[in-house]
């Protein structure tokens, strides 16, 4: 079964939100890496890594269904951060957005009998239940240090 025009535009939508995700955790790893909480950039560099991983392999999947792939231009993403509580609150709330958006994509897929998609999408509903547990962890790690051991959980982090 072709993949339905209404499927090919929720696709295309994700993979321009996954490119967002890479450059906001990009942006956020460059501010960590200029205060000297490399840790904390390290951690962030890999989420968006993964995130540019999740369009590449988002694009490859709609190539394979004979959708076509758009790759359209990116909206800027913040420069200036607050504490390291309020950047690790603002990756929670994004990780929590991006969950809603990729069910947008599997409902869409269900609306129009796409089980494929259905199936394929399910592993990123999957990996956004350890998404959101691993930022609401570190928020709450943070939180409980009252920001005094900064420098350890940046060491922790660090070792991703």
């Amino acid at each position: 079964m072709k993949i339905s025009e209404n499927v090919t535009k929720a696709i295309n939508d994700q993979i321009k939100a996954e490119m967002w995700s890479s450059n906001l955790y990009l942006s956020m790893s460059v501010h960590f890496a200029q205060v000297g909480y490399n840790g904390f950039a390290h951690w962030l560099k890999k989420q968006s890594l993964e995130e540019m991983e999740h369009a590449y392999d988002m694009m490859d999947y709609l190539l394979k269904r004979g959708g076509e792939v758009k790759i359209e231009a990116i909206d800027a993403v913040p420069q200036k951060f607050g504490s390291v509580l309020e950047v690790f609150q603002q990756v929670y709330e994004h990780e929590c957005k991006v969950t809603e958006m990729i069910e947008a994509v599997v409902r869409a897929a269900s609306e129009a009998g796409d089980m494929a998609s259905q199936d394929f999408f399910w592993k990123y509903i999957r990996e956004q239940v350890e998404e959101e547990a691993t930022a609401a962890e570190i928020v709450e790690t943070i939180r409980l240090s009252q920001e005094q051991n900064l420098i350890f959980i940046d060491h922790q982090l660090a070792r991703r």
